[in-house]
Parts: structure tokens; C-alpha cells; sequence
């Protein structure tokens, strides 16, 4: 049977001093309502959805900082760094469940490149890795993530849709459901309304609101590509 979950809740530390409600990223609606009520993590996956600047990455980089993961991605042992543009950690208390697995890792689309390089220079010892560089940009999103991402870890995405075709989206969700299976627990940022419909995910959509609870059917997102898709001439007529 799998192991359920790895982290119930991500909650503030009221015995800290509570973070300037006026300086980012506690200027970030999701972030102050993570900070003012907490976040339950659903047992298997969670995916936030969220047009550009809503602050879904802001709040997969805040959990990860309270997981202890390296902010431009990889776990917790991971030393890597170029311009530091994350938060620094908030005061905040993972909840987990007594026994449960220790194992994280961040992928975030926008600093691949530094991972892999990092990756090539501090391969695993245990098992042969890729040159992610010799590899298209979906091939090797692909591949690290079916390397790192095992177990029941938590696994938190941050737009890895950004680099896959459909087909790869398609192969990201069965992967993304192999490891739901297998106990893992997610938090999936994304703009691709195919990713958005992971089967079993609780999905929030997050804005200037926050954090809300919404279906798939009933996501912004669902309904813009809908339209488009029905009917491209009646969104390109207006562009320019």
C-alpha cells in the first residue's frame, strides 16, 4: 500500500515574528492567505492554476524554502546558484505524517539549465545519468524527471508543461499519476489546461483572491482555450 501523506500541512510559525505584511513576497495574496490560515496539502497531487503574476511560482518557491529544497530546484543537499530572485524563507511549520518519507525535489522550468549543469558536474554515483545538455529541452525535462522524481517523495513542478509538446504533456501526466500511485505527493504549477486535468488532483486557482478551490470545467483557463479552440478567428481578429 502507499505511503499517505508526505506533509498534511504548511502552516506559520506563531511563536516566530511574523513577516512585514507589506514587503513580497507577503505582498502575494496566496502567500499572506498561506500565512494567515495555512495550507492542507492534498494527499496526492495539488496543481495550481493562475494567469502570469498571480504568484502560483511565489508560492511553490515559499513551500519549497519550508521544505528545505534548493530554490532554483533539486533537493535539499543541492548546491547550486546564479541570481538569487526567491523569497527568503518565511517562518513556516511543515506538518508531516509520523514516518513519513524525507525525500523532496523542485524542477522549475526557468532555472533547467543551471540544474542540468550542476547535475553533469555532480552525477549520481549510483545509477547513469544523462547529459541533459545533449538533449532537446523536453528530453531532458523528461528525463530528470523520471530520474529524481521516485518514490513517495513531495514533488513540487513549477511549469513543467513549459517545455512539452502534447504528446509530452501527455507522457508528464502519466507519469505525474505513476507517482500518485506509488504515494508520492505534488504540487504542480502550470498554464496547460491538459496538465490542469490530472485525474484526482485538487486543483486551486490562485489571483488577487488568493487560493480558491475550483474544478476543471470551472477554471478560467479551461474556458479561454475552449473558446479558442472553437473558434481561433474570433480571438486572433483582435491582436495587433
Amino acid at each position: 500500500m502507499a505511503v499517505r501523506p508526505g506533509v498534511r500541512r504548511v502552516r506559520a510559525d506563531r511563536g516566530a515574528e511574523p513577516p512585514p505584511a507589506d514587503v513580497w513576497p507577503m505582498t502575494v495574496p496566496a502567500v499572506a492567505q498561506l500565512w494567515a490560515e495555512g495550507l492542507e496539502l492534498a494527499p496526492g497531487a495539488t496543481v495550481l492554476v493562475g494567469e502570469n503574476a498571480s504568484g502560483k511560482s511565489t508560492l511553490v518557491e515559499v513551500l519549497a524554502a519550508a521544505l528545505g529544497l534548493n530554490p532554483e530546484g533539486g533537493s535539499a543537499g543541492a548546491r547550486l546558484e546564479t541570481r538569487r530572485s526567491e523569497p527568503e524563507a518565511l517562518p513556516l511549520v511543515v506538518e508531516r505524517a509520523p514516518g513519513a518519507p524525507r525525500w523532496a525535489y523542485l524542477l522549475r522550468d526557468e532555472t533547467l539549465h543551471t540544474l542540468y549543469t550542476y547535475l553533469e558536474a555532480n552525477p549520481d554515483r549510483l545509477r547513469l545519468e544523462p547529459l541533459f545538455h545533449g538533449l532537446s529541452h523536453g528530453e531532458a525535462f523528461l528525463s530528470i524527471f523520471d530520474q529524481k522524481l521516485r518514490g513517495a517523495g513531495v514533488f513540487l513542478l513549477d511549469e513543467p508543461d513549459a517545455a512539452l509538446s502534447f504528446a509530452g504533456q501527455l507522457r508528464l501526466v502519466a507519469g505525474l499519476l505513476d507517482l500518485v500511485a506509488r504515494g508520492a505527493q505534488l504540487v504542480v504549477a502550470t498554464h496547460s489546461p491538459l496538465v490542469a486535468a490530472l485525474p484526482g488532483a485538487r486543483v486551486l486557482e490562485v489571483g488577487p483572491w488568493g487560493l480558491r478551490p475550483a474544478t476543471w470545467e470551472e477554471l478560467e483557463l479551461t474556458a479561454n482555450w475552449r473558446q479558442f479552440l472553437d473558434r481561433p478567428e474570433g480571438f486572433l481578429r483582435h491582436l495587433g
